[in-house]
């Protein structure tokens, strides 16, 4: 477990967290997909009722639920897969998750478990498209150490996959499958894509 305590973690994952909290802060149910070792679904479950983490990376998974609380439900497998009710939540969360998976099946699965007036939000990382992303890429990295050596930069236990097999301009033209989505370039070679479920 880790020693940094939630509130004093860094880092370009963690970043993001409150925007992803913010817009779903109206749900009742909501899910983490690829949720690691909780740290996002224990800040999701302050503001809402019923928070669900899936992952099938059995140590974050057992470091999740000893890290609690316990009215949390955490579950080791495969997100594309488990058998979810088709819209079970009102509330879809994922952080750096999309590159590990199918991201069409991916954002496909996320639609059928979202109820109508749902919202989907997440976060990911993509290759950058040479030349025009330098200012960007530059401006990313000189953030990126300043935030380094004045925060408490905290490493997560997971899987990582690097390099990410997709472009912010593929992940962009994919996401259009979401009628009315918002997509956002950040800093930290991070995306969002944003969602609301039609009624």
């Amino acid at each position: 477990m880790s020693e940094i305590p939630d509130a004093d973690r860094w880092n370009t994952n963690i970043q993001y967290h409150g925007i992803l909290v913010d817009a779903v802060a109206g749900a009742d149910a909501v899910l983490d997909v690829g949720c690691g070792e909780g740290m996002l679904t224990r800040r999701l479950r302050q503001r809402i009722p019923h928070a669900t983490g899936i992952d099938l990376h059995e140590p974050s998974i057992e470091l999740a639920r000893a890290q609690g609380p316990a009215d949390i439900d955490y579950l080791c497998a495969d997100f594309l897969t488990h058998p979810f009710a088709p819209e079970s939540f009102d509330g879809i969360v994922s952080v750096a998750t999309l590159h590990h998976m199918d991201p069409a099946a991916a954002l496909t699965r996320m639609a059928e478990l979202l109820r109508p007036g749902g919202t989907l939000a997440l976060t990911g990382l993509a290759m950058p498209n040479w030349p025009r992303d330098i200012p960007r890429e530059l401006g990313a990295g000189i953030a990126y150490n300043w935030f380094r050596f004045t925060r408490k930069r905290w490493e997560h236990p997971s899987p990582i996959v690097w390099p990410p097999p997709h472009t912010y301009a593929d992940i962009r033209e994919l996401s259009l499958m979401l009628p009315g989505r918002i997509y956002r370039r950040h800093l930290f070679w991070r995306y969002s894509i944003t969602w609301t479920k039609p009624r």
